[in-house]
């Protein structure tokens, strides 16, 4: 029996998502995944302007007057959700931790998913895969889906990007559409996200929260590293240290960005700050634009 409170929090998930989804991005979402290709319907009877490449000549010849083959566009798509659940995301100064952001974020993607009658799976990864849920249909496993990511608590807290795309690359043989969602507070993930935009729809969801950019002079203060439990004294009144920690920040940022450019991968930014609606239905306004 899944417990009482366990049902309240996943169907307040629900409606929230459900009403984003119904009232806010109808359609953006089959705009922005157009499908894998076109299957063949019927053949019809050729008419003034056809393509006449289109012409069967097998059923041609055998009605005595020209038919053309029908195509449709075949609209199922997997949609594999790759989820950061390392302790980094155990930190918001705003309302939300950025944990808590993706799993909305996450919600919010997979009822878009199914309203398309698309699969939608689930890989939570820390520094080890933590969860593979296969790819499935149906509102029942979508809410499977969303109640793993909310009650889900993980057993390593530190990150491993990389682990994370190899186990989906050697899972997911089909291509599928993913989103990679994640501080990307982690190293050596180059040539897995690579190849992963090679072979998937590769989409990367870095959530931050303002306080990671912005220190305010406060003094003295204590900084843990979430993920390794380090700890440091970092004084904010310095402006050489606050110098040297933007600095670093920003090359870490334009390393990112450049990966992402030359692999050919779309990012959607999210901040605890300002949510994540906007910026999902401009992605969603963007790749409509560009198909």
């Amino acid at each position: 029996m899944i417990p009482k409170e366990v049902l309240q929090k996943v169907r307040q998930i629900e409606i929230r998502t459900r009403r984003i989804v119904d009232s806010v991005l109808s359609g953006g979402y089959e705009s922005a995944f157009k499908g894998r290709g076109m299957e063949f319907d019927e053949v019809r009877a050729y008419t003034d302007g056809d393509d006449v490449r289109a012409i069967d000549w097998n059923v041609t010849a055998r009605m005595g007057s020209p038919y053309i083959k029908k195509y449709t566009e075949e609209r199922e798509l997997t949609v594999m959700l790759v989820v950061d659940a390392s302790s980094s995301g155990n930190f918001g100064s705003i309302d939300k931790f950025k944990g808590e952001m993706a799993v909305e974020l996450c919600s919010l993607l997979a009822f878009s998913a199914i309203r398309n009658n698309d699969r939608v799976g689930l890989i939570i990864f820390t520094s080890d895969i933590e969860v593979f849920i296969p790819p499935r249909k149906g509102k029942n496993h979508v809410l499977r889906v969303i109640r793993e990511l909310l009650f889900f608590q993980p057993k390593h807290k530190g990150t491993d990007i990389g682990c994370a795309l190899k186990f989906l690359n050697r899972i997911q043989t089909k291509k599928s559409v993913v989103f990679l969602v994640s501080d990307f507070m982690s190293k050596n993930f180059e040539k897995p996200l690579r190849v992963a935009s090679k072979r998937h729809d590769l989409i990367t969801v870095s959530i931050t929260d303002p306080r990671e950019d912005y220190i305010p002079q406060i003094g003295l203060i204590e900084l843990e590293d979430a993920e390794t439990g380090e700890t440091i004294l970092f004084d904010t009144r310095s402006k050489k240290s606050v110098d040297i920690y933007k600095r670093e920040r920003g090359r870490q940022r334009s390393h990112f960005e450049e990966l992402l450019r030359s692999s050919g991968v779309d990012d959607i930014r999210i901040s605890t700050e300002t949510g994540y609606v906007k910026p999902i239905i401009k992605f969603f306004q963007r790749r409509e634009l560009r198909a």
